[in-house]
């Protein structure tokens, strides 16, 4: 078994005793495995031990990968910032957008999102702790954003997805992650996904109600300096 394999088996046993430490299911925590700056092989190596959902951050590498993985059955997801110049290739791509959080870019996708694919799966990013840094809407403008993409026919919108800022503590953690799914309860649609928890605070999210769980390090090691 390789390290990617070995990884793997690991961060499964404990997606799966955190969800049950929590009374939730295994099966309602699913793992992205983050391979931004890591080779196809590293994701072909993935996928062999039974991962199928990969998220990619930059546009441009991830259209590479999936034209050399193009033999297998990859669920991918976009979990990057996104340009307005970017649109096109993610909605012909992609299966998943984790980061919307304008109309504009909701349009664009709606606009250029293949007849014969089925709708693209979206998630708005929320800014939860109210970074400057950080993309994402505000709580405020969220009920107005999530009637405008619901309306939009190629997009399925799924839920919410938050990287908040980073807390020492478990309890810090988690009421981030609570007030996410707080918003998430309050719109009138009907949601079933939130992307929330990286590799320093998954536990929290997990206890939370994260579905979709983003990890890179855990199961790819340490990632490639940036070219």
């Amino acid at each position: 078994m390789n390290d990617i394999a070995k990884r793997l088996v690991e961060i499964r046993t404990t997606l799966t005793e955190t969800a049950r430490a929590h009374g939730r299911e295994a099966e309602a925590v699913q793992l992205v495995a983050v391979s931004k700056r890591h080779p196809a092989s590293a994701i072909r190596a993935a996928h062999a031990a039974g991962q199928r959902a990969f998220g990619e951050n930059y546009v441009q590498e991830a259209l590479e990968k999936c034209a050399e993985l193009d033999d297998l059955p990859i669920e991918w997801h976009f979990i990057g910032a996104l340009q307005s110049n970017k649109t096109a290739e993610v909605a012909r791509r992609f299966d998943w957008v984790h980061t919307l959080d304008r109309v504009r870019i909701a349009k664009r996708l709606d606009a250029q999102r293949p007849d014969d694919r089925p709708a693209l799966n979206v998630l708005i990013q929320v800014n939860i702790s109210a970074e400057a840094s950080k993309h994402g809407v505000t709580p405020e403008d969220l009920g107005d954003l999530a009637a405008e993409i619901e309306a939009l026919p190629r997009l399925a919108l799924r839920g919410l997805m938050a990287l908040p800022a980073p807390e020492a503590d478990f309890a810090g953690q988690r009421a981030a992650f609570a007030a996410v799914r707080e918003l998430a309860r309050g719109l009138p649609m009907a949601l079933d996904h939130l992307s929330m928890g990286t590799t320093q605070d998954f536990r929290a999210a997990i206890a939370e109600g994260a579905t979709l769980v983003r990890l890179g390090t855990a199961v790819f090691g340490p990632r490639p300096p940036a070219a």
